[in-house]
């Protein structure tokens, strides 16, 4: 049967009377004001892990910086400013959502690695704490931009240090063959021409070699080449004052599972690696935060059962949640309303209602014989869930609802078909 017991990790989503609560709201309540699927956020859990891994570094000198990708609601990103966060941002259009969620452009690190002109000069104008430069064209371009605007930019190089870090192949940054940094065997070869720059200011070192990475070992092994690197660009001259080691911490997908790395194990790993370097350490984690502070509530359409496999169909399709057709990924669900828990079981496929092979949530669940209009939820969907989603199959993007104590707020609206579809333009000549 479904495993209906949330880890101590995740007690802000737990069972009363039966029903499935975030914080203190019914998702049932939820669900009958509005429309499934929908995505629903924990205050307090994203209070709570960006406290937790804050409180692990007071050790460090550190700096925290959200990755805005992993969710980039503005609301989000407000509930994280208030408790100091700082933001990561990889586009433009993420800077804007930081500075509308009032935070402060000296507070926000602007990754990626194809920033625009019109980028560069958008947060040279609004404020910026560091652009991480992936590439020589990227520094040339970014030296022209300051000099136009009579600025200086401040940069990180971001290095690529050839370690597999022993995730998802679609997610690891930093092998010789991913197209981030520079080839750590050339950073100092950048470094001097950086400095030669007049529109540059070279403040630091920048690295991230993956997401939802399980142990420390590649982290260990990154952070030596960090510091190997560190002291020869010290030794030549650069002042190198802090050193971005990015994110990629994992989380447990399994609520009764506690997170494959500690955020005490990973603070006393940097401590033991930079403590004694005179350095800022900046952090950017994503899915650490954001990740368990999220679930997708969806709705059964249908249970279709054949011979050879059933098919549980809910409303919530790929174009929703997109990391299990993406990257194989494997998220749990569980019932809102756990007394039908008892009822007879039928091994089903979690399937979504668009028309590809990959809309398939989870292989070979054991439930109860749902029928339609029950609800489900799918957990640990807090980080690269509806900042990934589309409109495939002309569904319009899903509400996200955020929670605090007994109150919930939308956060973002459902749109209406007929505005997705007056969104298309037909030219004159084909009236």
């Amino acid at each position: 049967m479904l495993n209906t017991r949330l880890a101590k990790r995740s007690n802000y989503f737990e069972f009363r009377n039966n029903i499935l609560h975030v914080e203190g709201v019914s998702v049932l309540e939820l669900a009958q004001s509005v429309k499934t699927p929908f995505y629903v956020y924990s205050v307090a859990v994203l209070e709570e892990s960006y406290n937790a891994l804050a409180n692990s570094l007071r050790g460090l000198n550190h700096s925290i910086y959200f990755s805005v990708k992993s969710n980039s609601n503005v609301a989000v990103l407000r509930v994280l400013s208030l408790q100091g966060a700082g933001m990561d941002v990889v586009s433009g259009g993420e800077y804007l959502r930081a500075r509308k969620a009032n935070v402060p452009g000296e507070k926000i690190v602007f990754s990626g690695v194809g920033k625009t002109s019109e980028e560069m000069r958008l947060a040279l104008e609004q404020g910026i704490r560091q652009f991480n430069i992936e590439s020589i064209p990227e520094l040339f371009q970014l030296n022209l931009v300051a000099l136009g605007m009579s600025k200086v930019a401040p940069v990180s190089i971001r290095v690529n240090p050839d370690v597999d870090a022993k995730t998802h192949q679609k997610i690891m940054t930093g092998m010789s063959d991913n197209k981030f940094g520079i080839p750590i065997v050339r950073a100092e070869e950048v470094y001097q021409i950086a400095r030669d720059l007049e529109g540059i200011s070279v403040v630091g070192v920048d690295m991230h070699i993956g997401s939802q990475i399980t142990n420390l070992a590649p982290f260990q092994k990154a952070f030596n080449k960090t510091v190997d690197l560190v002291n020869s660009l010290r030794n030549l001259g650069h002042d190198i004052k802090r050193v971005d080691i990015g994110g990629g911490l994992g989380i447990s997908y399994s609520r009764d599972q506690d997170d494959p790395i500690s955020s005490e194990d990973f603070s006393q790993m940097l401590l033991s690696k930079f403590g004694d370097m005179d350095l800022e350490i900046q952090i950017e984690p994503g899915r650490y935060i954001s990740g368990n502070a999220g679930i997708l509530i969806s709705s059964v359409i249908y249970l279709k059962e054949d011979s050879d496999k059933n098919f549980l169909i809910i409303d919530a399709g790929m174009n929703d949640l997109i990391r299990p057709a993406l990257y194989d990924a494997k998220h749990e669900f569980i019932l809102v309303d756990s007394s039908s828990d008892g009822k007879t079981a039928i091994e089903v496929d979690i399937v979504g209602p668009i028309c590809e092979s990959s809309d398939i949530f989870s292989k070979r669940e054991v439930l109860p014989r749902l029928k339609p209009g029950n609800l489900v939820a799918i957990c640990s969907a807090g980080a690269y869930g509806a900042v990934m989603a589309s409109e495939y199959n002309t569904r319009p993007l899903i509400p996200e609802l955020l929670v605090t104590g007994n109150i919930y707020s939308i956060i973002r609206h459902r749109p209406k078909t007929v505005d997705i579809i007056d969104r298309d333009l037909i030219p004159y000549w084909l009236r």
